[in-house]
């Protein structure tokens, strides 16, 4: 064991550029593109393995979820602060409303999945419960994504 603990102290890799300096942008677009891939695959292999368990009205929900997390990320920070938009009708304002109406969509389309969970999959006989917990999950990996796309980045990074 001796001769083995010293075979990898002389070996150079090189340096990573992901984690050179502040990066917290780059981690948070990664993740949150991840939890979005996610969830988008998992409604998507339950549609192609159960035919009769997603309906095309189950997309509804996903769609309102990926309208949401634009929605909420295309506003920024200094935006809702007002430090950075003076103009428009509504100045700040609208941009404040335009953020609370993405994340009443992002809540409203997690909450409509959880309903139609327990509605068409859990309580009938003789369903399959995965295509409905696939629809839950994409609707939630979504708004988790969404949420981290918005909160995890730094904007001072910008400038």
């Amino acid at each position: 064991m001796d001769r083995l603990s010293g075979c990898c102290e002389n070996m150079n890799l090189p340096p990573c550029v992901w984690f050179e300096g502040d990066k917290r942008n780059a981690y948070a677009a990664i993740v949150s593109g991840f939890m979005f891939f996610l969830g988008w695959w998992l409604l998507i292999d339950a549609a192609a393995v159960y035919d009769n368990g997603i309906s095309n009205v189950h997309f509804v929900c996903g769609i309102i979820g990926t309208i949401s997390l634009l929605m909420v990320n295309s506003v920024s920070n200094a935006q809702i602060r007002g430090d950075a938009y003076d103009g428009g009708c509504l100045g700040p304002r609208g941009a404040r409303i335009w953020l609370f109406l993405g994340f009443v969509l992002g809540f409203a389309s997690v909450i409509a999945s959880c309903w139609i969970l327990f509605a068409n999959f859990v309580n009938q006989p003789n369903v399959k419960t995965y295509p409905g917990v696939a629809l839950f999950l994409q609707c939630a990996f979504i708004f988790i994504g969404s949420t981290i796309f918005k909160f995890g980045r730094s904007e001072d990074l910008w400038g």
